[in-house]
């Protein structure tokens, strides 16, 4: 647990916000529909609104999705933007969940967290407030219309692949492999952890 704390570089209980953000994102998924017991991992990234903050907020924000509880997170990383040009630096990181959500419903309380920062969908990769994606859900492959699992872009994406193998190095990624052997491919000289003191 000493080691998560450090991780999150001083991330403390958050204010009142934070509790009421929460309480929103558990009234957006009224009446999930529920399952199994399963492991899921998250990233997390934001470009915009002092994205440091962002994402420590967004990592505590999590703690409200009903029937799920937050196991453990990466420290957050510093890397290139993807897109359009001109976008500034991205600050990412993944977080562990276990959950009895059904992915639909997880994913549904994602999007309820990304709202309460501003998120607009509004340009393919353009910058944004907040990001969550649902990266891997138990074992899982899904591919529908509004959810494919795992992420279609994690295993290029050293700012995904680098957190969730810090948190998780044993994984196997279903329908594609080991993570370690895809860390070990991934060029990685534009990631940076973030200090505990930044704030940007």
């Amino acid at each position: 647990r000493a080691s998560a704390a450090k991780a999150l570089g001083g991330l403390r209980e958050g204010p009142s916000l934070t509790q009421s953000r929460a309480r929103q994102t558990a009234r957006a998924v009224i009446s999930p529909a529920r399952t199994a017991e399963v492991t899921a991992f998250v990233g997390l990234g934001s470009n915009l609104g002092g994205p440091v903050a962002q994402v420590r907020e967004a990592i505590r924000e999590l703690d409200g999705l009903p029937h799920s509880q937050r196991i453990s997170q990466s420290r957050l990383y510093h890397s290139s933007p993807l897109g359009p040009a001109g976008q500034p630096p991205y600050v990412n990181a993944v977080a562990m969940l276990r959950t009895t959500l059904d992915p639909e419903a997880l994913l549904a309380g994602l999007h309820a967290i990304e709202q309460q920062h501003g998120r607009r969908r509004t340009e393919r990769w353009g910058p944004r407030t907040l990001d969550l994606d649902l990266l891997l859900y138990g074992e899982q492959q899904i591919a529908s219309p509004q959810l494919r699992v795992p992420h279609p872009e994690l295993h290029r994406r050293e700012f995904v692949l680098v957190p969730l193998f810090e948190i998780a190095p044993d994984l196997y990624l279903p329908g594609l492999g080991p993570l370690a052997d895809y860390v070990d491919a991934a060029a990685q000289p534009a990631l940076r952890p973030v200090e505990s003191a930044d704030s940007d």
